[in-house]
């Protein structure tokens, strides 16, 4: 998959009417906020976050989808990474592959934005959360990945297993992931704990007709974290840095993505964080169990809402 943003020395694109400028200091995107190093069982500053997060080769941080905390504090991460480093791709779960066409041309200004707004399927969230952190990727030129599996795909093999994806034109095909494995494993048994007893979605269907739903929902999360790990370490390479931002099931525990991600970029250093939003955070003790989720468990002050999608 080819890497969006104009080439080195080309000519930087006309920005349409719609493109922010850059803020000259990263306080916009301020929040309150404690950073907490799982590793050395220790609160860090923010700034020793950014720096090491700037030397690694894959970050994944991971998201609760409706907190406008955690977005500000997504884009002060990559700010800080952007004072530190030059050779950066962003990657989004919130970007479907098939619309990598599009926001390569809007990034190199041949497409409007009312144009990958119109086609391009954002989330509905797109405009207060997420497009900061494309405008500044599009400001340094920096390319930005499209990373999802197109949604109908994966509706279509939580209707009929893995299976579907046998009947897919050779094109439609290329959007998933060329490689699928989706072992009942660690992962399977946090995803049943989270989806919870499926008979009570389904009423008056049987136990075992219950498994095989939750099977197939599975086996659609796992071509989501095949595709975006895919997409990932195809962007990925020695002195590049790929930030990617996902639901924070998706990078909790370095499973799901990140373990796919892994296994294709080999020996590529990883770096795992998880903003958590909480109601106050000056009485904090991350326990052992959190403390697993991620190298950095970044707490933003905010009301705690129910996951709206984090998967």
């Amino acid at each position: 998959m080819a890497l969006s943003g104009p080439p080195a020395g080309a000519q930087a694109p006309v920005r349409d009417s719609l493109a922010p400028r850059l803020p000259d200091s990263p306080a916009p995107s301020y929040t309150p906020h404690r950073v907490f190093d799982t590793r050395k069982k220790q609160f860090i500053d923010f700034e020793t976050l950014a720096s090491r997060l700037a030397a690694a080769d894959l970050v994944f941080v991971g998201e609760q989808h409706n907190d406008p905390a955690t977005h500000r504090m997504e884009l002060a991460i990559l700010e800080g990474i952007a004072r530190r480093r030059d050779s950066v791709v962003l990657a989004l779960e919130m970007w479907e592959r098939d619309v990598q066409p599009l926001l390569d041309r809007y990034l190199a200004g041949a497409a409007s934005e009312e144009e990958l707004l119109s086609d391009g399927r954002p989330w509905k969230n797109y405009a207060a959360d997420y497009r900061p952190l494309v405008e500044l990727a599009r400001a340094r030129s920096w390319p930005v990945i499209a990373s999802n599996v197109p949604r109908p795909l994966a509706s279509l093999v939580s209707r009929g297993g893995l299976a579907a994806l046998d009947t897919l034109s050779f094109g439609v095909r290329q959007r998933v992931a060329a490689n699928i494995a989706c072992p009942e494993d660690e992962y399977f048994e946090k995803f049943r704990e989270v989806m919870g007893d499926m008979s009570s979605h389904q009423p008056g269907t049987s136990p075992d007709s219950s498994a095989a739903r939750l099977l197939r929902i599975y086996q659609a999360q796992c071509i989501k974290d095949e595709t975006m790990g895919e997409s990932v370490a195809r962007a990925w390479s020695p002195g590049r840095l790929v930030v990617h931002y996902n639901g924070a099931f998706h990078s909790d525990f370095r499973l799901g993505t990140v373990d796919r991600a892994r296994q294709r970029a080999e020996g590529a250093k990883v770096l795992v964080v998880t903003a958590v939003p909480v109601p106050e955070l000056d009485q904090l003790e991350p326990s052992k169990a959190e403390r697993k989720r991620a190298d950095y468990l970044v707490y933003v002050l905010a009301p705690v809402k129910a996951d709206s999608a984090g998967r």
